[in-house]
Formats: structure tokens, C-alpha cells, sequence
């Protein structure tokens, strides 16, 4: 990649973009001491990551964690409503298009380009460059989303067959099916509009440290589907879930209007390319389109192969991803989600060794969380699977078939989790494209494993696929991030093998976490527990799970892992 660039100039340079000089800023305080190995020590125990990033990361993983406990408690509502049914198959393949929709544009604008963008108009040019700039790039947003769904409203009987064309076809159904398929999409292509706009105030929000509305608004969302699912699933069908995804995407915008009014935005009605600071915004976009359309074409592919399986296997892989997701959400977004406004003022203000220490720390933290979460889900992916969705149309060979997805998609969950803040390590260096290089060779990859490993092995070789991909995608984003870090600073260099030390603890503590998790399983077992009824998985789930988890932080504090250490530390205050 190249030496980067001299704090004088723009991270751009470092590709020989021409930028304008910035004059040097002395650093205060803890960013200061981050730029000397000497201080690194006192600014890991009282620097900002441990007091504003954790304050932040608490309040996101809360929302986050209520918003996936919502999550599956819609997915247990739907489960129990319509089990692995042939129409939920169609839902599944039709939630894909407006998803896409959103994701395309305003998840692309917001996660990799406005926030850098913003924090940096707003340090070197003031609070109403900021808002101007904020104003022009939600007219951008809406417009374009609104343009893209109308496109996708017109089209979709074209576009749904390509995603699935194995839907329905086991059954004889197809025709009613992919029929029943273009009308969910139909509907649901009124979520990414109102997601255009909610999804840019949620930018605005968390760019000025705001994170409390963005947290609820998945809230609504989920509870709104579930309200679809309760109320209407018995006289509209699958069409009620569909409602209450469009009912849901609206209240995800309402929700965030009053906190907007909170951080003081003032909307100004342009709509111009003119402005230096939304070329900038699109041309930071306009990668991080095709790493994020790479991303969705990894779900895209594995149901496009799932559809040649059955319509249950359709099913099987979207449950499954709901349950891997859990962990992956609630430690790696949240963490990562609540670092990234301080990572991209960092790299604003050219206070590179305190970007390194705080990518560091997220890393290290995200992955003593989400390495066991990785492998506890694997040794009790079963039971799992039976205590939250065995109930209703939801039997126990729908229990079988996704537990055994669940179990191979969750060896990448330290993958997915990790790659959130790797990535953002990237974006707030205003590198969007490094990442999506990666991501799209992760895509090839999945695509090609999923062509090999579908004959031998049906849905779990799906699984594998999307698993192996998501972790070479990480270990190589982490390599480069390493690299493009080392030279930055001595706390940067400093900090690599404070990463490597908390890795093997986390490891070591895994190992002796899972060797507990099957004892507890063998013994339960040779109890007499009935591990096949909701009321034994529910029974191992719990003796297993806590004594595994006792076990992990036991052996994390015998070690010395600083991770265990500052975490009983805060609890301790």
C-alpha cells in the first residue's frame, strides 16, 4: 500500500490523489499520550476508548441486544405461525430486492463515506458546511432510492426468478410461488424509501455522538413484524409479514425526527453535485456500492442455490443466518458502530496513533466476545435451535435441518463480527477500496464453494461456503489494516502485539470453554436429560451454556487477559 501519509496531508495522498494541505494540530490530552509508546499504557486504562467508546458501545450494544432479542422474537412468532412453509420461502427470496435497494445506496453512503465526510466539514469548516452538507446528501439519498425502488416495482416479475429459480419447483408451485413472490416484493419496496431517509438521520445521529434514537428504531421495526406476524398472518398470510415491514420502516424514520431535532441539524433545501464535500461523499460511495452489492450477493447466492435444494431449504439458511447474526450484532455492530464516529474524528484530526490504539482495542474486545460466542454456538447450535423455535408449524425436523445450518454458519461468527471494525478501520482512513476489493473476492470465493459443496454436502455445504469466505475475508482485511497501520506510529506498532498476547488467552480460555460445554452435555445426557424436547434443550442450553461461560472468564482471569481484567473492573464500579 505504501507509506501513508504525512499528517500535513490528505489520507488520499497516500494513493497520489492531490489534496490540500492541512495545517498540523497540536494533539491534547489522551491523543497526545497515544502518540508515545510511553503513554500507550495510561491511555488504554483512562483514554477515551475506555470512557467515551465504552459509554457509546454500551448504549448501541443495549439497543442492538433488544433489537435481536426482538429480532428473534419475531422469528419465532413467524416460525410458530408458518414453520418451514413454501410461502415463507417466498417472503424470504422477496425481503432480498427492497433489502438490496437500501443497502446499494444509503447503506452505502452512511457507513463508509458521510460520517468520515461530516466529522471532517464539520472540524475544519464549521457547523453549517456540516448541516449543508448532511441536508444535500439526504435529498441525494431519497431521490435515488426512490428512483431505484420504482425501477424495482416495475421489474420485479423479471428480477425474482433470477434469485430463486429452483422456488417452488419441488412442489409443483412454482408458478404460484414466484407469482406470490413478486407480490411481496411489490409491497415491501416501500421499506427502502422511508430506510433512505431514516438510514441517513441514523449517519447524521451517530456522527454527533447520538446514539440513544438510532438504537430504538430497530426496535420498532422488529416489533412491528411482529405485529404483522400476531394480527395479520392468519387473514393476510405471508402478506401480513410484508406489511409490517413497510409499517416497521416507517416508524424507524419517526422515531429518530425528535433526536434530530435534539443535535441542532438545520435543513437546508439543496440538491446540488456542486458542493466539493457531496462529491466527496459519492466518490467515497462509489466503491464501498460494489463491496456492499458483494455483500448481498452472498446472501443472494446461497438462496439461489438453496432454491435447487427444496423451498425448506430456503427456509433453513434464512433461519439459520437470523440466529448466527445475534452475536455478530450485538458485539461486533455495536462496538464497531459506536467506535467509528471517534475512529473518523481521529483521522479527521491526523491523531494517527490514537486511530491505532482505538482500532486496536475494538478488535481485541470484539474478538474475547465474540470467539466464544463462535464456538459455544456450534456445541449447542441443537438446542439452541429447539428452545427458540420448536413450537407450532415449527416441528422437530424443522429443528434438525436448521440446527445443523446453524452450527456450520456459526464458525464464522468471530469472522463477521471482526470484519465490522476491520473495515471501519479502512473507512475512517477515507479507504473505501481496499475493502471492497477484498469483499468481492470473498464473493467469487462464496460463489464458487457454493457450486462445489452443494452436491455433497445440500444446505450445511452452503453454510461452509459463506463460512470459509467470511473468514478469509477477515484474516486478509486484517492483514492489510495491519500493515497500512504499522507505520503510523509507534503505538501502532506497539499495539499489534497487544493484540496478538489477548488472541492466544482467548483462545486458550475457548478451548477449555468447549471442553466444559461437552462434559456438561455427556453428563446431562447420562442424567436422563432429553435433549430432543423443548423442555431438556432448554435444560442443557442452560446448565451448559453458564458453565461454559463460567469456566471462559475463569480461565480468561487466570491468564491475565486485559480484556477479562478491565471488564470485571467495570462491573466492580
Amino acid at each position: 500500500m505504501g507509506r501513508p501519509p504525512s499528517s500535513g496531508t490528505d489520507p488520499e495522498c497516500a494513493r497520489g490523489e492531490r489534496a490540500e494541505p492541512v495545517p498540523e494540530r497540536p494533539l491534547a490530552g489522551w491523543a497526545q499520550e497515544a502518540e508515545s509508546v510511553a503513554g500507550l499504557r495510561r491511555f488504554l486504562t483512562r483514554g477515551v476508548v475506555e470512557q467515551g467508546v465504552a459509554w457509546a458501545a454500551a448504549v448501541v450494544a443495549a439497543g442492538y441486544l433488544l433489537s435481536r432479542l426482538l429480532g428473534l422474537v419475531r422469528s419465532v412468532v413467524i416460525a410458530d405461525a408458518f414453520g418451514t412453509e413454501a410461502e415463507l420461502a417466498a417472503y424470504w427470496v422477496a425481503f432480498r430486492i427492497p433489502d438490496l435497494v437500501f443497502q446499494l445506496l444509503a447503506g452505502a453512503t452512511l457507513s463508509a463515506a458521510f460520517i468520515p465526510v461530516f466529522s471532517r466539514v464539520r472540524l475544519r469548516e464549521g457547523a453549517d458546511a456540516a448541516w449543508a452538507l448532511a441536508s444535500g446528501v439526504l435529498h441525494l439519498i431519497s431521490l435515488a432510492t426512490l428512483v431505484a425502488a420504482s425501477a424495482a416495482f416495475v421489474f420485479a416479475p423479471w428480477i425474482v426468478p433470477l434469485l430463486a429459480p429452483g422456488l417452488g419447483a419441488g412442489s409443483g408451485r412454482e408458478a404460484e410461488l414466484q407469482s406470490l413472490a413478486v407480490e411481496l416484493t411489490r409491497i415491501m419496496l416501500l421499506s427502502p424509501i422511508f430506510f433512505g431517509i431514516s438510514g441517513m438521520l441514523t449517519g447524521v445521529l451517530n456522527a454527533r455522538q447520538h446514539f440513544v434514537a438510532p438504537a430504538l428504531a430497530p426496535l420498532l421495526y422488529n416489533a412491528s413484524i411482529i405485529m404483522g406476524a400476531v394480527l395479520l398472518a392468519g387473514p393476510m398470510g405471508v402478506q401480513g409479514l410484508a406489511v409490517g415491514v413497510v409499517v416497521g420502516s416507517a416508524l424507524h424514520l419517526v422515531v429518530q425526527l425528535p433526536a434530530l431535532v435534539a443535535v441542532g441539524m438545520r435543513w437546508r433545501p439543496v440538491l446540488s453535485l456542486a458542493s466539493r464535500p457531496v462529491r466527496d461523499v459519492l466518490r467515497l460511495a462509489a466503491p464501498r456500492v460494489i463491496g456492499l452489492g458483494a455483500s448481498q450477493l452472498n446472501v443472494v447466492i446461497v438462496l439461489f442455490f438453496a432454491s435447487f435444494v427444496s423451498d425448506q431449504a430456503i427456509n433453513a439458511v434464512s433461519y439459520a443466518f437470523l440466529v448466527m447474526m445475534m452475536p455478530v450484532a450485538i458485539v461486533g455492530m455495536a462496538i464497531s458502530t459506536a467506535a467509528f464516529p471517534l475512529l473518523a474524528q481521529q483521522a479527521a484530526a491526523r491523531q494517527m496513533g490514537a486511530l491505532a490504539v482505538s482500532v486496536g482495542q475494538a478488535l481485541s474486545t470484539i474478538l474475547f466476545l465474540a470467539i466464544p460466542a463462535s464456538a459455544g454456538l456450534v456445541v449447542l447450535a441443537a438446542p439452541t435451535v429447539r428452545v427458540l423455535f420448536q413450537r407450532g408449524a415449527f416441528d422437530a425436523g424443522s429443528s434438525e435441518l436448521v440446527a445443523g445450518v446453524v452450527a456450520v454458519y456459526a464458525v464464522a461468527v468471530f469472522a463477521h463480527a471482526g470484519i465490522e471494525i476491520v473495515s471501519r478501520g479502512f473507512y475512517a482512513l477515507s479507504d473505501t477500496r481496499t475493502p471492497v476489493t477484498v469483499t468481492v473476492l470473498a464473493m467469487i470465493l462464496n460463489a464458487a464453494l457454493c457450486a462445489a459443496l452443494i452436491e455433497p454436502f445440500g444446505v450445511r455445504g452452503l453454510a461452509a461456503a459463506a463460512s470459509i469466505a467470511a473468514t478469509l475475508e477477515f484474516l486478509l482485511l486484517g492483514r492489510l489494516l495491519s500493515q497500512r497501520l504499522r507505520g503510523l506510529s509507534p503505538a501502532a506498532k506497539r499495539w499489534r502485539g497487544s493484540l496478538a498476547g489477548s488472541l492466544w488467552r482467548t483462545v486458550a480460555a475457548t478451548i477449555v470453554m468447549v471442553e466444559v460445554l461437552v462434559l456438561m452435555r455427556l453428563l446431562l445426557a447420562a442424567a436422563g436429560a432429553d435433549a430432543e424436547s423443548l423442555g431438556g434443550a432448554a435444560l442443557v442450553l442452560a446448565l451448559a451454556g453458564l458453565s461454559g461461560l463460567l469456566a471462559y472468564v475463569a480461565v480468561s482471569l487466570l491468564l491475565r487477559n486485559e480484556e477479562a481484567l478491565r471488564l470485571v473492573g467495570r462491573l466492580g464500579r
